[in-house]
C-alpha cells in the first residue's frame, strides 16, 4: 500500500498525497464544503499541479463506488457481525505508567482482563502480533481486542497498576 501524506490546508480542508506505482504524485483536497478535489502532479515537479477534477458530493460517492468502497464496507459489515460482544481499542502507555520499561506479560492483560494486545504503535512503526517479551515503553499506543469492559479495566491497570 502506498503511503498517504496528510496535510492541513487552513480555511479549505484536507490533502491526501501519495505516489502511483507508476510515479505519479496525486492528491485529493477534502474541503470542509464536502466537495472534493482530484489533482495530478507534475511528473517533472512533483509540487507543481498538472490539473484539478473537482467532484460534488454525489460525484465522490459515484467514484468510491465505481473504485470499490461499498465491497470494502460490504467486507467489513461481514467481519463486524463474527465479532459481535468484541471491540479493538488504542490505549496509550503514559508517562507515569507502572509499566513503562516492563514487557506486555509484566502487565497481565491477558489473564487478568481477557484483552489481547495484537500490536504496538510507536514513532519508528507498528509492531505488530508482540509476545508477553516485548518490552513496553512510555509513549507506546497499544492497540487491543476484547470486550469493552475488559479494555476498560486494562486501561485502568495501565494507568495504575
Amino acid at each position: 500500500m502506498a503511503v498517504v501524506n496528510e496535510v492541513a490546508l487552513p480555511g479549505i480542508g484536507v490533502r491526501y498525497d501519495f505516489t502511483t506505482e507508476d510515479g505519479l504524485r496525486f492528491g485529493v483536497i477534502h474541503h470542509r464544503t464536502g466537495e472534493r478535489e482530484l489533482v495530478l502532479y507534475e511528473r517533472e515537479d512533483p509540487d507543481t499541479a498538472h490539473d484539478f477534477v473537482r467532484l460534488g458530493a454525489e460525484d465522490a460517492r459515484t467514484l468510491a463506488e465505481l473504485l470499490g468502497a461499498s465491497q470494502v464496507a460490504k467486507d467489513l459489515a461481514e467481519l463486524e457481525q463474527g465479532l459481535e460482544g468484541l471491540a479493538v481499542d488504542r490505549l496509550p502507555l503514559g508517562a507515569g505508567s507502572p509499566f513503562d520499561g516492563l514487557t506486555i506479560g509484566d502487565t497481565g492483560a491477558r489473564t487478568r482482563t481477557g484483552v489481547s494486545v495484537v500490536a504496538v504503535l510507536r514513532p519508528d512503526g507498528p509492531h505488530a502480533a508482540p509476545g508477553p517479551t516485548f518490552g513496553l515503553v512510555a509513549g507506546d499506543v497499544l492497540v487491543v481486542v476484547g470486550t469493552p469492559r475488559g479494555i476498560e479495566d486494562l486501561a485502568l491497570i495501565l494507568r495504575s497498576g
